[in-house]
């Protein structure tokens, strides 16, 4: 998605640590209109596929999701990492190891969510070593549904989780693949 690569040329920052900061449009502040420009880019990858639900981790992938799922007509599921008072005991889990904040969480997605006779497309905004997809995709097969794809904003193509799903037969349509990144510049695959 030329667009994505645009804004994030223009209002992306490269942090230490390998780190892309795209706080000003996708994480912290959203711009909204691009956000649903990205849920109907999601949609038109995805249109054909019968998908019932769009999953996502809390809390930056939220936004992204709801945008996908506006844009597909079908409900969106965010896996939390933290347990509350409100959540059901009935849930699914997987331990996911952030890169960004240097910790693990045991994600859960109730199981009313969730049911076997879906077909789920993951949405995140940034698929870096693959963490969260893996531990959303641990969740959907635990749930007995079925996995239709992964749709991401951002893919690191330079940490390799994205070809190593490819290479595994999952479906991941990244709209921009950072190839490679310094304190200078972005370069994105072709």
């Amino acid at each position: 998605m030329k667009a994505l690569e645009e804004k994030i040329l223009k209002e992306g920052k490269v942090l230490p640590g390998n780190v892309l900061k795209v706080g000003s449009f996708l994480n912290q502040q959203m711009d909204s209109d691009f956000i649903m420009e990205i849920g109907n880019e999601i949609a038109r990858l995805f249109a054909g596929e019968k998908i019932t639900k769009v999953l996502t981790v809390e809390s930056s992938g939220i936004a992204l999701a709801v945008a996908a799922g506006i844009a597909l007509h079908v409900p969106s599921v965010f896996a939390k990492k933290h347990k509350s008072a409100n959540m059901s005991k009935e849930v699914y889990t997987a331990a996911v190891y952030s890169y960004t904040h240097k910790e693990t969480y045991e994600i859960a997605v109730a199981k009313e969510y969730l049911e076997k006779d879906d077909v789920v497309l993951i949405v995140d905004d940034f698929l870096a070593n693959g963490n969260a997809v893996r531990g959303l995709m641990k969740i959907v097969e635990e749930a007995g549904a079925g996995l239709c794809g992964c749709a991401i904003a951002i893919e690191k193509g330079f940490q390799g989780a994205g070809d190593e799903l490819r290479a595994q037969g999952i479906r991941i349509e990244s709209l921009a693949i950072v190839d490679s990144m310094t304190d200078e510049s972005v370069t994105f695959r072709a």
